[in-house]
């Protein structure tokens, strides 16, 4: 980290080594923020998407018997095994005009969709891989809510919408919360999806800073970069961890 922080505030000239804010000036550059932006605004959809696919599946987990929820639990586990260079790989296969998915479709006579190299298939890239981590949390708080608190909503009149907005919801937010952290921060400084996927058509941060460093060389502008990444993820825990300690403050209403 120090020597991050050296390469950001100093740059070699004429007289030797200097201090300068010139690196942190250029990342506020229009052609910058644009990828700051779209990289934050793809890890929120990513990390929205893993939400709305990953709550229902924690709560079929939860609500399943031991041995089906150990084998469900194995079949989110298993892809996890493999190299995340191989599953990203894989949905080349599956996305390119000749993949999988296009020739089923021809088979119907539908046209070859264009599906690599868009912002689309960077998200999916990221849900698939990250998936897991939006559900295991989920699953884990779900798993120890008390019974006889949803039968007690029940006896109070509640039905199944109002027991889970009510009840199983709020209790479960600290997973929620925990699932959000471990699926935006990889999501935000991820740079193999979009590199694969996007084609280099979708620049994010994380494939900036890679090229500072080992295409351009110029480590103090990486590291400048590499700063506001970190101050970025630092400022979404924070607001992440309020929001935690907010909901734990306001109690099952």
């Amino acid at each position: 980290r120090s020597m991050v922080a050296y390469y950001s505030l100093t740059a070699e000239g004429a007289g030797g080594v200097s201090l300068t804010l010139s690196h942190f000036a250029r990342v506020f550059e229009p052609i910058y923020l644009t990828v700051i932006w779209r990289s934050i605004k793809l890890a929120l959809i990513s990390t929205a998407v893993c939400i709305l696919l990953g709550y229902p599946v924690a709560m079929i987990l939860a609500n399943s018997d031991i041995k089906k929820q150990f084998s469900l639990i194995i079949l989110f586990v298993v892809p996890m095994w493999m190299n995340f260079l191989a599953r990203t790989y894989s949905w080349m296969t599956l996305l390119e005009k000749n993949g999988l998915i296009n020739q089923f479709l021809g088979l119907f006579g539908i046209e070859p969709l264009s599906m690599m190299y868009t912002s689309g298939a960077v998200v999916l890239g990221m849900v698939y891989n990250y998936l897991p981590f939006m559900v295991f949390p989920i699953f884990t708080v779900l798993r120890k809510l008390d019974p006889s608190l949803l039968e007690a909503a029940g006896d109070l009149g509640a039905n199944g919408l109002k027991t889970f907005t009510k009840v199983i919801l709020p209790l479960s937010m600290p997973g929620v919360l925990s699932g959000v952290t471990m699926v935006f921060m990889p999501s935000v400084t991820t740079f193999v999806i979009s590199q694969l996927l996007g084609g280099g058509q979708f620049t994010l941060i994380g494939n900036l800073i890679e090229q500072q460093y080992l295409k351009v060389y110029d480590w103090g502008f990486g590291s400048a970069l590499s700063i506001i990444l970190m101050i970025i993820i630092l400022l979404s825990m924070g607001l992440i961890n309020r929001s935690d300690a907010a909901g734990e403050g306001g109690g099952v209403l």
